[in-house]
């Protein structure tokens, strides 16, 4: 296979693999988070030997559109794993009625919140 080829195969798994990523962390699957997160580990090792970074290889227009939705999904997966963690820390805290130790500012979400722009 041609390398653009093969890095269109290959973001389309990323892709693939940042969907069932988000299903599992809506599930709290850990088994699945962790199967996805060795996934996305492996397919980058893939993108970087088959990538752009291989003498004479040009991104086309179909590329740049997959590395763009991966990027968006990687993102949104992000967001969702900090606000899990968020939500974690918030319920240890009112468990053992210590105060949070990573309090952010603007009316007391947390940084992760803050840091993401989500309100």
């Amino acid at each position: 296979m041609n390398q653009p080829g093969e890095m269109r195969e290959n973001l389309r798994q990323m892709i693939a693999v940042l969907q069932a990523e988000r299903q599992a962390l809506a599930g709290l699957d850990l088994d699945a988070i962790i199967g996805c997160s060795q996934d996305k580990i492996a397919l980058c090792g893939t993108l970087d030997a088959s990538g752009p970074f291989a003498e004479g290889f040009a991104i086309d227009e179909e590329c740049r559109g997959l590395l763009d939705a991966a990027k968006r999904l990687n993102e949104v997966n992000r967001q969702v794993r900090n606000l899990i963690a968020a939500n974690v820390a918030a319920r240890l805290d009112a468990l053992t009625g210590s105060p949070a130790l990573y309090r952010g500012g603007a009316g007391g979400l947390s940084a992760y919140t803050y840091a993401g722009g989500i309100r």
